[in-house]
Parts: structure tokens; C-alpha cells; sequence
């Protein structure tokens, strides 16, 4: 997420509470995740196992449960709790809007788009040109969508990410982390009947110009999907995956989150995907692997009692 204007580190630490080490004089641009900094931004880090990933990455200005040395360049906000940090200054800078209409007077709706029945448009929201957008679909605020693009009844655009911090010692123990992310569908892109693509967390989740989805399809936050993509029905994608141009995902495939899936590779039906898979190829089962060397072993698998009978006599 983006600021409307730079705000100065010395405001911004004084609202969280934190102190300030490092350049006084830095000027905030925006908010990210640490795999999606880039200068300017603030991110945050509250276990020691992350701390050098963060303090080496593009973000200006970091906030941190520990003081330690303070990288060239940068400023460090010193906080006994940086996540609770962090999601107040989201609740301060993208608080939510309550809808006083189905269709927001700030969304911008291009020519030759249709808005069917029951449909929920929410603020700030772009839709381009020629879209069709069936009846009950819920877009919320921020989402951008290209031209030519068809969403059918029943899908939300722009849920919340499944992000929690787990906090053992409390009775309620899950603390959410406020999204501040956008949904961006590209181009020509056809989205089924009954999906949910969520946004980022603090970044954006991208379907990329002319995929195309099945219905009762899962996308978390933060995942970014190529060009020419095709979902069959009930996939489920975890957050801030990167599938590249060209993937097929047979019906039920499940892809877990944090992974890359290479560009024209195919996954067949039912199977899971535990990591990166490299493109151009065909995967097949649960975890994946090579289609052909899985259908092998599930060959040899169904003659095990015969070869069991051959080597005992039983």
C-alpha cells in the first residue's frame, strides 16, 4: 500500500510508540510485506530467525522488537510489539469505509460494462471497458479490473488475507493482521461462478490477462498468476505463490503458499503441490511428482500382492 503523500519517520514512530534509531529525517511512502518492499516502505519483523532477511531487504524503514544495529540508510522503529505496530498504522491509513450504496460513488465504470442484479461495488474501485459482471458479485474496495473481463455470479473480489499472529497466552488467541492490499485482474480475463480471490496483505494479488477460471476457485493473498493461466474447478491456491504464464491446474488441485510453479507446466486433478515446481512439464499426485514417474509407481504399487505371492508362495 501506497500513502497518499510521504509522512515523516518522526510522526510515524510517535503514533506507534516507538523508538527511533537510525535516520531521523526518512520520509515514509508506503506500507509492505518483506517480500515486497521497495524503498520507502515500511515493514515490520518480530522474530530474530527474520531479522536479516528485513534488515536487508529494500525497506526504508523497519519496525523491530529488538535493538540492533542499524544498517546504512535506514531507520529502525523499536517496538515491544511490531505486528500490533504495523495493523494500527494500517487501521490509520486504509481504515475501512462503510458502503452507503451497492455500487460506491468513487468506483469508475467504463463504457460498455455491464452491472448485473445485486451486484457490490465497493469504494475506489476501477472496472474497465466491456466487462460483464453477473449477478451477486461482491468486488471490494481498491480492486482494479482491466477490459473485457466476465465475472460470474456469486464470486467476491478483494476478501481480507487468512493472516492471524497466534498469541498462546490468550483465551482468544489469533490477532488479526488488517489487509491494506489490493485484487488487479488484468485484461480478458474470465473469472467462474462461486470464487474468492483475496487481496494482499499489503501488496497486491494479480491474475495476469487472459486466464481463465472454472468456478469455486480459492486464490490467497498476495499470489500473483501469469498470462493465459487455466483453473479448472475447486483449486485452491495459498497466499503469495507465483504461478508463471501458461499453467493448467486440473480440478482440485491444491498449491500451497510461498512457492513458484513454472511457466506451462500442467498439473493433473486431485493433486497436491507442496513446493516449486519447475515449467514446462506434467505433475501428477499428492505430493507431485513427474505425471509419468507417478503413474509408474502406482503401476507397481497395484502388483505388489502378485509380486508379494511370487517371492513367499502365500
Amino acid at each position: 500500500m501506497k500513502f497518499n503523500e510521504p509522512i515523516a519517520v518522526t510522526e510515524i514512530a510517535a503514533f506507534i510508540g516507538a523508538t527511533l534509531e537510525g535516520d531521523e529525517q526518512q520520509m515514509a511512502t508506503g506500507i509492505n510485506e518483506v517480500h515486497k518492499v521497495e524503498p520507502g516502505d515500511i515493514s515490520f519483523v518480530d522474530f530474530e530467525k527474520y531479522y536479516d532477511k528485513c534488515l536487508r531487504s529494500a525497506a526504508t524503514i523497519i519496525i523491530i522488537n529488538k535493538k540492533v544495529a542499524c544498517p546504512p540508510g535506514k531507520t529502525l522503529l523499536i517496538s515491544d510489539d511490531p505486528f500490533s505496530a504495523y495493523v494500527k498504522l494500517v487501521k490509520r491509513f486504509r481504515p475501512f469505509q462503510p458502503a452507503t450504496s451497492p455500487i460506491s460513488d468513487t468506483a469508475v465504470i467504463g463504457e460498455g460494462t455491464i452491472i448485473q442484479p445485486n451486484v457490490f461495488v465497493g469504494n475506489n474501485v476501477t472496472i474497465g471497458t466491456n466487462c460483464i459482471i453477473h449477478p451477486n458479485v461482491t468486488i471490494y474496495d481498491n480492486s482494479i479490473i482491466g477490459n473485457n473481463v466476465i465475472i460470474h455470479a456469486g464470486t467476491v473480489i478483494g476478501a481480507d488475507a487468512f493472516y492471524f499472529k497466534r498469541r498462546a497466552d490468550r483465551e482468544v488467541m489469533y490477532d488479526k493482521m488488517e489487509s491494506c492490499g489490493r485484487v488487479i485482474i488484468e485484461d480478458d480475463v474470465e473469472i467462474g461462478a462461486g470464487c474468492t480471490i483475496d487481496k494482499g496483505v499489503s501488496g497486491d494479488t494479480i491474475i495476469g490477462r487472459g486466464t481463465k477460471f472454472d468456478n469455486m476457485i480459492h486464490i490467497g493473498h498476495g499470489t500473483v498468476i501469469g498470462r493465459n493461466c487455466l483453473f479448472a474447478g475447486q483449486v485452491g491456491v495459498g497466499g503469495k505463490a507465483h504461478i508463471e504464464d501458461n499453467v493448467i491446474l486440473w480440478g482440485q488441485v491444491g498449491v500451497s503458499k510461498d512457492l513458484t510453479i513454472g511457466k506451462g507446466a500442467v498439473v493433473l486433478a486431485q493433486s497436491g503441490v507442496p513446493s516449486s515446481l519447475e515449467g514446462g512439464k506434467t505433475y501428477f499426485g499428492s505430493p507431485v511428482e513427474e505425471a509419468r514417474t507417478k503413474m509408474k509407481e502406482i503401476a507397481l504399487i497395484k502388483r505388489l500382492p502378485e509380486i508379494w505371492e511370487k517371492l513367499t508362495g502365500k
